[in-house]
């Protein structure tokens, strides 16, 4: 690979956008979940709803806190790396940021404290409604930051003048052809991350001897959440497979692995995407699967990559991006289903079930950064489709200084990524030693 100022600076950008996703992708959900738990305990006078929602209040706050100062971070890389964006674009992008500050982040910072630190002095009511406006605000933000990430997949509403995108519509621009799919997709993502981050930590906190009402009620909560939600995934993302095949045939073609323009196009399960000689080493594939997945007929056509030039994104990274989100996506509709079953109808858990709960605490990070892979990675070689390319938008500055930022960045995300997990686990074995001795007390 060549180490340029383009490879380096989209190096850097994916390794930001890796660490910052994976904390709103927890905070977007984990808010909704926090207001159950309180709303629980208000309805049923339950103390348990209490103590779980005490617990992962102290998980939303940590994960709030990187969340916020990785976004920054990234933020900054709009004008560091990529100038060319904001010279053609930001008179979109620009408003699109902005409102998300002002109509999310600023309502997430100012209940955040009420939430965190009001419930003796504002009273139970408003305590809860504190709770639903930081909810609120997570998943404003979040529609905001999918309008601008769906606009840049399929633009739409504007013009170019002199070089530059102008608005001709906003509706157009928020309400683009992708973004609906995306912003569901996105929140349901996010739900499933949640859903199996409390699950495998309360399962953690069970195989420790702590079965108190906090740790079943939100074991159970986040087993249900899985078993629902996660059948729908799969609805929402073939829906997600046909705008895509619409507007981005491209990607579809890489994910695929569909070289050459055919009818009948089987389904890979594996191969090894060869683009030198344009064909799947090893190829495992279900015949005419493809095409009628994506256009419901056996024989139906669909583009390969030789339809689209070089205008087509690297197809071995967005083939196997797509491979593990689906294949963490498919282990999640399982142990979820198996999960909810066996808890609501027996109260426990099997050892190989609960065992595999704790390891999959964050495999929606898994599941999330390979799905972002296969959505921008597969946009390539555009920043914004079909307006402009990725190496138009780059800095001119050395790429000796990118390399040397990227370092320090991945040196840094490393360490606060490890000090995450670690600091949630600690909690929740403080938490649980609490409970204990309670138990043992009482």
């Amino acid at each position: 690979m060549d180490f340029d100022v383009l490879t380096l600076s989209r190096i850097q950008f994916a390794a930001n956008i890796t660490f910052h996703i994976l904390f709103p992708t927890i905070s977007i959900a984990l808010g909704w979940v926090l207001l159950w738990f309180k709303t629980a305990y208000r309805r049923s006078g339950d103390a348990a709803w209490l103590d779980a929602y005490y617990f992962w209040v102290k998980v939303f706050a940590l994960t709030f806190a990187l969340g916020v100062v990785s976004g920054i971070t990234m933020s900054f890389q709009f004008g560091t790396n990529w100038p060319g964006y904001m010279q053609t674009v930001g008179d979109i992008a620009g408003p699109l940021l902005a409102y998300e500050v002002l109509t999310a982040f600023f309502l997430e910072a100012t209940f955040l404290g009420i939430m965190l630190f009001g419930r003796q002095k504002v009273g139970e009511r408003m305590h809860t409604f504190a709770t639903f406006l930081v909810a609120f605000g997570t998943t404003v933000s979040a529609f905001w930051i999918i309008v601008l990430n769906s606009w840049m997949q399929t633009p739409a509403g504007f013009e170019m003048v002199d070089g530059r995108a102008v608005v001709t519509d906003w509706l157009a621009v928020i309400f683009n052809p992708s973004m609906p799919y995306r912003l569901s997709h996105m929140l349901l993502a996010s739900a499933l991350t949640v859903a199996f981050l409390v699950a495998g930590v309360s399962t953690w906190r069970w195989r420790r001897g702590d079965r108190s009402g906090g740790v079943a009620n939100a074991l159970k909560t986040a087993l249900i959440i899985a078993a629902v939600l996660a059948p729908l995934q799969a609805f929402l993302g073939d829906l997600h497979g046909l705008n895509t095949l619409k507007h981005q045939p491209a990607k579809i073609a890489a994910i695929e692995g569909i070289w050459h323009t055919e009818r009948g196009a089987p389904l890979q399960l594996f191969a090894l995407p060869n683009a030198e000689t344009r064909t799947n080493d090893y190829s495992i594939a279900i015949p005419k699967l493809a095409s009628l997945i994506l256009t419901h007929e056996l024989d139906g056509e669909l583009k390969g990559i030789s339809a689209f030039g070089d205008d087509h994104p690297p197809v071995a990274k967005v083939f196997w991006s797509f491979r593990v989100m689906v294949g963490v996506g498919l282990a999640m509709l399982l142990i979820g289903v198996l999960g909810a079953w066996q808890f609501c109808r027996r109260g426990t858990l099997a050892p190989w079930l609960s065992r595999a709960l704790v390891w999959m605490s964050f495999s929606g990070w898994i599941a999330t950064v390979a799905g972002w892979y296969v959505a921008e990675i597969g946009r390539q070689p555009w920043l914004v489709q079909g307006v402009l390319r990725t190496a138009d938008a780059v800095t001119k500055v050395p790429g000796g200084m990118v390399a040397s930022t990227l370092v320090m960045y991945l040196l840094l995300y490393v360490v606060l990524l490890a000090t995450y997990v670690s600091v949630v686990f600690h909690m929740a074995g403080k938490a649980s030693k609490a409970a204990l001795q309670s138990a043992q007390g009482e």
